[in-house]
């Protein structure tokens, strides 16, 4: 038995004549889909596996499907005789091409053999001498097949080898997947020996001294290790000391390490290779003089043993020096390599004859987060994921470190300036807004596209309904730096088996009963408008934190992003609110620059008043001259003895009906001017600098609201609420009393919510919130008569499982949203999830639900 070693990710190619076993190996050793049949391929472009005229568009094929399993990551076998250097070259240019390593394995049995096979099967009868042709190619180029680049060859000899053969797929060498920290990745050290050992007492770590008093290895109580993203030497004062050191940490275990373009032009020189002194290689060479030959040669053996980058925490976690786009995680290759070593050069030099750096990090759309090094900035500043943790220490800087995954940033003050450098080391954070690079990109939002969140897993957005939500986005919306958050539909209760009901609160606490939550809370409906509402403290903050021009000092918008009032309205309100808050004293108490309300605006006339005009007040008036006249036509029919009694008793009741439809939406309606007569009625603190507050529950949320409304009762309102207990019957049955009690006057109803806030079901995420909607109240969803009995019947067949489907999806995108925001996160990836819960607004679900 031979046991042959290939990459996890590899482009594999079997290499052999017709019927050396080519195909039975593949099915063998690999997966139904990792391997990929010319013979398969001609078929499909022609219908038959042996048209050889169909060749050149069989591997046109072969190219394209490996091409985009090789783009996924995935391992790929390509099953065909590959005996011509042509084909091979072919391949080892498509590895290249996505960046992975290609393998060959030689399957090299007796030309008996496959020709005895070939004469067995009916479709091959092209005869011994195209095997003889093949074997002769195949043996022609066997030596050469490392210089071809393939990085592994395995060649078969015979059939009892080819039948031992064991396939093991070995881990990338970059692949530490399964290590998953905690992890405090320090940034470039450049010889500052004391500068590295202060920075790992302030971690935690405790230095291990040799009998010389050098420190060789540091360790964590709590198990933490260090992450070094290179330039561990050169410029500074104790290089040496510097690699004794991270030398030890990484032999004991307690340590990793990335090569940084200094180690790897240092390895070179140690070589006896030509290289350019400078850029204080001069001095690290000087100091590695006074230290033995013993010392040196491991050094060099340890920088030569350095992989290109680390791909950690299932893969969420990427450190590579000089950073790394998402293309290349995960991928080996001369340009993978050099990308890690040395970032994306334009080719240009600067005034001082420093290589231009492309930005690569502003383009940056990856879910890994990637740490990096190599070219120094004042202050560390998260760019779509990234962090750069070069902050020149050697320059007089600091060297910093980030804790994974807490993401705290810890830095010690260099001591002195070691090293003057070519270019200014700028000493303070260039000024401008913090999110110059917040640049949108249509092709982040187009198209489908998958989600990920942390309380919902993937989200799935539909090509059709991305387009929609652009046309509603584009052309009505606020600019997306205004709308960090979209609030999300809410499902109403099951259906109530009560004969003249729709909704019953019974209904909503026991589907929260049954999913495991047991104490609720019940909140006033207002029937109003859904409004958020982005308060900033000033105009300074507003710039700071969410780039506003001209003013502005925040933002009141609908479930759709737009606007409720004109500038100078929406600035007036803010002002009060922004008054209210500060009285309240919660910018102090939050420490925070903004406040993110999810509220209630009313009346709500002041958004929807042509909806009112020209939709119910018509109905309502129609119904209302119409039916009375009626009413009184048939009786006097009746009077003269014709047959109208049901036809009348129903008339009645329709003019009944419709004028409780018209009591029911006049009830939320009345004049405003300017913000006389509007108010607001917040329930939830969403979110304010650097934390969000779903972890709160609902009683807080009130508080903080009710703190509001003392500040500024003209403007803000309460939202009464009662608490509910699902295991207490006397509680359950003051629930329903006080729903009762609000919907008999007429009242919209109530949400029932878990009082913890976001709340686990037994199956996943519960449900945000439960609607509950009087009687009286859905003549307006429904229909002035939908009371009627055959109504009731029909609209008891409501189908509410893709409701509370998009209600649960749009949650968990509202949280991400908020999540991303506070975390610093840039525009583009905050206004992903905020898109995503629009474009699932399309989606086709009854409304009135």
């Amino acid at each position: 038995m031979s046991e042959l070693g290939i990459p996890e990710l590899s482009l594999v190619a079997l290499v052999g004549a017709s019927g050396s076993g080519k195909s039975t190996f593949a099915r063998d050793h690999f997966g139904r889909f990792e391997a990929i049949s010319s013979d398969y391929c001609r078929g499909l472009v022609s219908d038959d596996e042996n048209d050889q005229g169909a060749t050149a568009d069989a591997f046109a094929v072969l190219h394209y499907i490996a091409g985009k399993r090789l783009a996924a990551g995935r391992l790929t076998v390509v099953d065909a005789t590959n005996v011509q250097r042509e084909a091979r070259r072919s391949l080892v240019e498509l590895a290249r091409a996505h960046d992975v390593l290609p393998v060959a394995i030689v399957l090299d049995v007796p030309e008996s053999v496959c020709v005895a096979r070939n004469a067995e099967r009916p479709d091959r009868d092209f005869g011994a001498r195209v095997v003889r042709r093949q074997r002769d190619q195949l043996r022609r180029s066997l030596r050469g097949l490392a210089k071809e680049g393939f990085r592994k060859v395995h060649v078969l000899s015979s059939v009892e080898e080819v039948a031992g053969a064991v396939i093991v797929r070995e881990k990338l060498l970059t692949d530490f997947r399964d290590q998953h920290g905690p992890f405090d990745v320090i940034g470039d050290v450049h010889g500052c020996r004391a500068e590295l050992e202060a920075l790992l007492d302030q971690l935690g770590y405790a230095l291990v001294r040799d009998s010389e008093g050098r420190p060789v290895d540091a360790t964590h109580p709590e198990g933490r290790r260090a992450v070094f993203v290179g330039d561990l030497v050169d410029r500074g004062p104790d290089s040496p000391g510097v690699l004794r050191l991270v030398m030890g940490m990484v032999g004991a275990g307690h340590a990793l390490c990335v090569p940084g373009n200094h180690e790897n032009k240092l390895i070179r020189a140690l070589g006896g290779r030509q290289v350019q002194v400078s850029h204080g290689l001069e001095e690290t060479l000087a100091q590695l003089g006074r230290e033995s030959e013993e010392f040196r040669r491991e050094v060099a053996e340890f920088c030569y043993g350095l992989v290109s980058h680390l791909v950690l925490d299932d893969g969420k976690l990427v450190v590579a020096h000089a950073g790394l786009k998402e293309a290349y995680h995960g991928r080996a290759s001369g340009r993978v390599r050099s990308f890690a070593l040395y970032g994306d050069s334009t080719g240009e030099t600067d005034e001082f004859g420093l290589p231009v750096r492309y930005p690569w990090a502003d383009d940056y759309r990856g879910s890994a987060m990637v740490l990096y090094g190599h070219t120094p900035t004042p202050e560390v500043e998260w760019v779509n994921n990234t962090l750069c943790l070069d902050t020149g220490c050697v320059f007089g800087g600091r060297l910093t470190a980030l804790r994974y995954p807490e993401k705290d940033v810890v830095s010690v003050v260099a001591e002195q300036v070691w090293y003057e450098p070519a270019r200014p080391f700028p000493t303070a954070v260039s000024t401008g807004t913090a999110r110059d690079h917040d640049q949108l990109d249509i092709e982040d939002v187009l198209g489908k596209r998958i989600v990920e969140t942390a309380n919902h897993d993937r989200i799935t957005i539909r090509e059709e309904n991305a387009a929609g939500a652009l046309e509603v986005m584009s052309r009505f919306a606020l600019h997306p730096r205004w709308m960090p958050y979209l609030p999300p539909t809410m499902a109403p209760a099951a259906t109530s088996q009560r004969a003249d009901l729709l909704e019953h609160p019974d209904e909503a606490f026991s589907a929260f009963d049954n999913a495991g939550i047991h104490e609720l809370i019940c909140e006033e409906k207002h029937m109003g408008s859904r409004a958020v509402v982005l308060v900033c403290r000033d105009a300074e903050a507003a710039t700071k934190h969410f780039g506003a021009t001209g003013g502005e000092t925040g933002a009141v918008y609908t479930r759709t992003g737009r606007s409720f009032f004109d500038r100078a309205l929406t600035e007036q309100l803010l002002a009060r609110l922004r008054a209210a808050i500060d009285d309240a004293g919660l910018w102090d108490e939050f420490e925070t620059g903004w406040l993110l309300l999810d509220t209630e605006l009313l009346p709500w006339s002041a958004k929807a008043g042509d909806l009112l005009r020209d939709q119910y007040a018509a109905v309502g008036a129609a119904a209302r001259h119409v039916l009375p006249a009626a009413a009184v036509g048939l009786a006097t029919a009746l009077g003269r003895g014709v047959d109208v009694d049901d036809l009348l008793d129903r008339t009645r009741r329709r003019a009944d009906d419709a004028e409780a439809f018209t009591a029911a939406y006049r009830r939320y309606c009345w004049p405003t001017d300017g913000l006389d007569g509007v108010s607001v009625a917040p329930f939830q603190l969403l979110a304010t600098q650097g934390r969000t507050h779903h972890d709160r529950d609902h009683g807080w949320h009130l508080a903080i609201a009710d703190r509001l409304v003392a500040a500024t009762p003209d403007l803000v309102r309460t939202t009464r609420r009662i608490l509910v207990d699902t295991r207490d019957p006397a509680s359950l049955a003051a629930g329903v009393e006080w729903w009762e009690s609000m919907t008999a006057d007429g009242g919209e109803g109530m949400v029932v919510k878990p009082l913890a806030n976001l709340s686990r079901a037994r199956r996943g995420l519960a449900q945000p919130g439960i609607k509950v909607r009087g009687r009286e109240y859905l003549r307006i969803i429904y229909g002035p008569d939908y009371t009627e009995p055959q109504h009731l019947t029909r609209l008891r067949d409501r189908n509410l499982g893709h409701k509370r489907s998009l209600a649960l999806r749009e949650y968990a995108l509202g949280l991400e949203s908020l999540e991303r925001l506070t975390r610093g996160e840039p525009l583009w990836r905050v206004h992903e999830a905020v898109f995503a819960v629009l474009a699932l607004e399309s989606e086709p679900v009854d409304p009135r639900l």
